[in-house]
């Protein structure tokens, strides 16, 4: 090697520009990527109006916060949401029911078990983030919601008003964003179970 090694600014070599043409370049394949997803996006689209999974994604789109993907998201890491009894086994199923330690007549509930699918979770916690805003109904959510019953617009409707106050109540508390994000996921998970299950 001759001479001294470069100096390293960053994670690039000093030296190595950085101008304009690094932009450029970036923004082309920041472009290239989004086109990608949008294609993919279309594609799975595309395969879900015969799969078994239709009704429940059409119930399951009736929520703020969850559209197409995510419904299919939720019903592929999920499956069949008749299989739980109750609502809390759909929370546990998907780990968001906070760990317990017993120990006599003293009981400590502590972080989220995150059991079962991660994805399942990640995509009811992003869904969660939604219910910050004051209930409504804007135009996208009214034509999610066009040719459904009627009851799965009403359970809709009541998860708004719901996990809306339970993020008011929460940030009154002063609680971490976070923790109210996980807390209404874990009502919002109870409220799929519960859309799931119209006849």
């Amino acid at each position: 090697m001759d001479g001294p090694p470069s100096r390293v600014v960053g994670h690039r070599r000093a030296g190595s520009g950085g101008g304009a043409g690094d932009v450029a370049g970036r923004d082309r394949r920041r472009r290239r990527a989004l086109s990608r997803r949008e294609q993919l996006d279309r594609e799975v689209i595309a395969l879900l109006p015969g799969s078994p999974w239709q009704l429940q994604l059409g119930r399951l789109r009736c929520l703020r916060g969850i559209d197409t993907l995510s419904a299919a998201g939720l019903c592929s890491e999920i499956g069949d949401f008749e299989r739980f009894a109750r609502a809390e086994q759909l929370m546990s199923y998907v780990g968001l029911v906070p760990s317990e330690q017993t120990t006599g007549q003293q009981r400590r509930l502590g972080a989220i078990t995150k059991t079962g699918s991660g994805h399942a979770r990640r995509l009811l916690i992003e869904a969660a983030w939604h219910y910050r805003n004051r209930p409504a109904i804007g135009k996208a959510l009214v034509d999610r919601q066009d040719g459904q019953p009627a009851q799965a617009v009403a359970i809709a409707w009541s998860a708004q008003q719901r996990l809306h106050r339970t993020w008011t109540r929460l940030e009154a508390r002063a609680k971490r964003r976070t923790i109210i994000a996980v807390a209404a996921a874990r009502e919002l998970a109870g409220f799929c179970w519960s859309i799931t299950r119209i006849e």
